[in-house]
């Protein structure tokens, strides 16, 4: 049976938004791997429902694209290959770049505190996990001052998606001081109240996200080539 507080978010957010945010938080925190079956029958009886406000939450996470449909199968937890990420964090690059624009001249020192309390814990952090969202945090925190919610639920969606399946590989690859540096020569750019700067520093602190990831995947297919070249010679 629901619990008294799942009735008060019920009451106050509806079913269907919450069945997709706890879906969505456990998609990104990587409790549903990529290709589970979400099925409707299941997760109807797992929230106490029907399966009308499952299906509306599986609609919601597919636009969002954390859910994908596939052919006797229904809906399952979507994956995504080298090409379509790097195409997310082109598109996060425009978004946030100009969502930075307008945010800096807005900051006031509530904000930077803010940001800076986000880095304090990041800094603070020996979880992987733990630096996926901290920095999830800190791009999010940089655009909300430019007071644009529709601005803001895009530059999340494209961070969330991205980061789901880029952090923990990026992070484990490069550790965490490399992204942080970047962190803090964008806060102390915002602090300047420097748009210009600030989006420049953004640009190339996603680009660089993109460049390991396409030299990783590079890598890894050298080493796959190679192994298949000793297996030949064998």
């Amino acid at each position: 049976m629901p619990t008294q507080e799942t009735r008060a978010k019920t009451t106050a957010k509806g079913l269907p938004q919450i069945i997709r945010d706890q879906l969505r938080g456990e998609i990104l925190n990587g409790s549903m791997q990529p290709g589970i079956q979400l099925r409707q029958d299941a997760l109807a009886e797992r929230f106490n429902t029907s399966r009308l406000p499952v299906r509306e939450a599986l609609r919601q996470l597919e636009s969002e694209g954390l859910v994908t449909y596939q052919r006797n199968r229904g809906a399952v937890v979507a994956g995504m290959d080298v090409h379509q990420l790097c195409e997310l964090m082109d598109i996060r690059i425009a978004l946030e770049c100009h969502a930075a624009k307008i945010a800096v001249p807005n900051m006031v020192q509530r904000d930077f505190a803010h940001l800076q309390e986000i880095l304090d814990l990041y800094n603070a952090s020996d979880s992987v996990a733990e630096w996926g969202e901290y920095n999830r945090r800190f791009h999010l925190a940089l655009c909300a001052p430019a007071n644009n919610t529709k601005l803001r639920l895009l530059i999340e969606e494209f961070c969330l998606n991205t980061d789901r399946y880029l952090h923990e590989m990026m992070s484990q690859a490069t550790g965490k001081e490399g992204p942080q540096s970047d962190h803090f020569e964008i806060l102390e750019a915002c602090k300047q109240r420097d748009p210009a700067k600030v989006a420049a520093l953004l640009e190339r602190h996603i680009l660089e996200t993109k460049n390991n990831l396409l030299a990783t995947e590079r890598m890894k297919r050298e080493n796959a080539a190679a192994g298949e070249d000793v297996r030949d010679a064998a």
